[in-house]
């Protein structure tokens, strides 16, 4: 979700910028909210696990997308489907292809153990610029309207008007390595919660007791997990929020293509990997001690670390973070 998240502003700025193109987006069903509102865009569901599963049904999907007449082929994510399917258009159209690198090479070198290399690598959206630069569409980033909307009566019915700040906080990710002690969360919680703000807890169905339990040890503090009808409404409290605190994650290129002010925990990856949420200030960013933890990061994706770096997010002290989120309220 979050490689998905982190192509909505460069989309966006291509059909602001490029506005008599027609664009096309190819995902999984469920991501198709992230791309509503925007202009000149569809969306085409990809259904991989039935009717486009497989070689042959990989060859199908090529199918269904060449009779929309496309004229280029833009593969953002560079994996197994869509090089399968970028390789039947290169065989059988004529028409224009270009695919993300990666950067895998300096990506290794930035999280080696030995022989390392610190340095900030080119952001995934520079990468998925440059796709686009390769078939003729320039792209400027730093003049990308993103919009957002009031909150919908749905949510509403749910949760009340807004009266006060309200501040996300998705404290789960992928890997363990790169989710914040709960012990310490909620020490950050309890702190907020003296203030006159409202929490809004994000998980998904596997996170809602844990967040129930938080939610109902302290005050002005509300889990969403499991409680919404789908990513739309989800969304749609996103991009009402004041601030999102979250993890190197999915939901924080979600709050960043809102234009939400994103604070990010790092553990064993690093923003200089390129995932860092979209426009949002380097010191939003806040990172382990690298002085104790200097053969940071370990791994690109936060699958890997090395001995003695499991609980690396424990030199972030609830402090810092409380103090981050109070200078920006």
């Amino acid at each position: 979700m979050g490689d998905v998240a982190m192509t909505v502003p460069v989309i966006k700025a291509l059909t602001q910028q490029h506005p008599t193109i027609k664009i096309t987006v190819v995902s999984k069903a469920f991501l198709a909210p992230l791309f509503e509102g925007i202009e000149h865009v569809d969306f085409f569901a990809a259904e991989v696990t039935s009717k486009h599963k497989g070689l042959y049904g990989l060859f199908r999907l090529y199918q269904e997308l060449k009779k929309l007449q496309p004229t280029h082929f833009a593969d953002l994510h560079n994996v197994l489907r869509s090089k399968v399917v970028r390789t039947f258009f290169q065989l059988f159209s004529s028409i224009k292809v270009s695919t993300i690198d990666k950067g895998r090479k300096e990506k290794k070198l930035l999280t080696a153990e030995t022989t390392k290399t610190i340095q900030q690598l080119k952001t995934s959206h520079q990468r998925y610029v440059d796709v686009f630069s390769d078939l003729g569409f320039t792209i400027d980033l730093k003049k990308v309207i993103l919009d957002t909307y009031p909150l919908n009566s749905v949510n509403i019915s749910k949760l009340g008007n807004k009266t006060k700040p309200w501040i996300g906080i998705a404290p789960f990710a992928a890997f363990q390595s790169k989710t914040y002690p709960l012990d310490l969360l909620e020490q950050v919680i309890n702190q907020l919660t003296k203030n006159d703000i409202q929490l809004f807890l994000f998980g998904g169905n596997n996170d809602r007791e844990a967040l129930e339990k938080i939610e109902k040890k302290y005050n002005n503090t509300t889990s969403l997990a499991g409680k919404l009808n789908g990513l739309r409404n989800e969304l749609n409290i996103i991009e009402n929020l004041d601030i999102m605190l979250s993890m190197d994650s999915g939901n924080a290129h979600l709050a960043a293509m809102k234009n939400v002010k994103t604070i990010t925990l790092w553990g064993n990856t690093h923003p200089y990997a390129g995932f860092a949420p979209f426009n949002q200030p380097e010191d939003f960013c806040i990172l382990p001690d690298l002085e104790k933890f200097p053969l940071l990061p370990c791994s690109i994706y936060g699958n890997k670390t090395f001995d003695g770096y499991e609980n690396v997010m424990r030199s972030i002290s609830p402090d810092k973070i409380v103090k981050k989120i109070a200078s920006l309220l």
